[in-house]
């Protein structure tokens, strides 16, 4: 006999949320218990009803009785999609030490049609262009790069022109041994060429080459700071799940957890590739990120991240 229960009815979601943020203390575990365990149309459909019914802006009441690292998950997590991209794009222009990261993350694991509502949905709260602020707040060789990536529709189809593969993959050695790392023919291929296009590309520079690309541009320098962006440029256009797996690890394997990079990961992937990622942890640390996240997290904000990282769905 199954033991899955029936998702109760959204008026019953916005009423028992209700009860949670009532008398002297906010009732965090119930919070966690009905948000923690909702798909995004279902979240779209309690911020809407709770609207409607109690004249509130949920997302402003959640920020009002909430604080820290887990106000903030709640507060990504109960975004729409095109929302919450526009606002991790918007922070990371202003503030964030890691702001061109996050700028290539959206540009290059989002589908072209994720992409442009992403660009929509900044335009509609921000009064601006994402490309007027990236090319405001970026510069040099990383303004080069992002924002063409920003810029583009990206074709998202499997077919691959196995012709080209081999002659860009040969343009790509003859800029990476010329140094010249970002060259317009190499920014052109990264930022128009669709993702089955450019594993090909790089599978064709692996057999011509005997090198990984990325072996090659760590090699030139791994301690420079575009190499690294242009190497997870090249990961997160092909092996998004093996990016992504780095960036848990690397927030929550040190002294000091990057909330921030954790955050960030989690509730915007936790709906496209979290069984993937979570494989790759698996695969890569011989701990499941589940355990790996509870040993370095504490109290609602762990529980809410094991919470989304645990969904059937992830």
């Amino acid at each position: 006999m199954s033991s899955i229960q029936p998702v109760p009815s959204v008026t019953e979601d916005c009423e028992q949320l209700r009860k949670a943020f009532e008398g002297w203390g906010t009732n965090e575990g119930l919070i966690i218990s009905i948000l923690g365990h909702r798909n995004a149309d279902q979240r779209k459909m309690i911020r809407a009803t709770y609207a409607a019914t109690y004249g509130e802006d949920l997302l402003k009441t959640l920020d009002k009785e909430l604080s820290s690292d887990f106000e903030r998950i709640v507060y990504l997590w109960m975004l729409d999609i095109p929302e919450r991209d526009a606002h991790l794009a918007n922070e990371s222009t202003k503030k964030w030490t890691s702001s061109n990261q996050v700028l290539m993350e959206i540009a290059c694991t989002r589908s072209a049609q994720q992409l442009l509502a992403a660009k929509q949905a900044y335009h509609a709260k921000f009064k601006k262009s994402l490309e007027e602020d990236v090319a405001q707040h970026t510069s040099g060789n990383f303004c080069k790069l992002l924002f063409p990536l920003v810029a583009v529709y990206r074709y998202d189809g499997d077919e691959v022109n196995m012709s080209l593969a081999k002659s860009e993959a040969k343009i790509l050695h003859e800029k990476i041994q010329q140094k010249a790392y970002c060259d317009e023919q190499l920014v052109r291929i990264l930022a128009t060429r669709s993702r089955a296009q450019i594993s090909a590309t790089l599978n064709q520079y692996n057999n011509d080459f005997g090198h990984d690309i990325n072996k090659d541009l760590k090699a030139a320098d791994p301690k420079d700071e575009f190499l690294s962006l242009l190497r997870a440029t090249f990961k997160c256009l092909t092996r998004p799940e093996r990016y992504f797996e780095k960036v848990i690890r690397q927030a929550i394997n040190k002294l000091g957890t990057d909330e921030g990079a954790l955050t960030r990961v989690v509730t915007t992937r936790a709906e496209v590739d979290m069984k993937r990622i979570k494989d790759e942890y698996l695969k890569r640390n011989s701990v499941p990120l589940d355990k790996a996240i509870a040993k370095d997290t504490n109290g609602d904000y762990e529980k809410m991240l094991l919470a989304i990282v645990g969904r059937e769905n992830a």
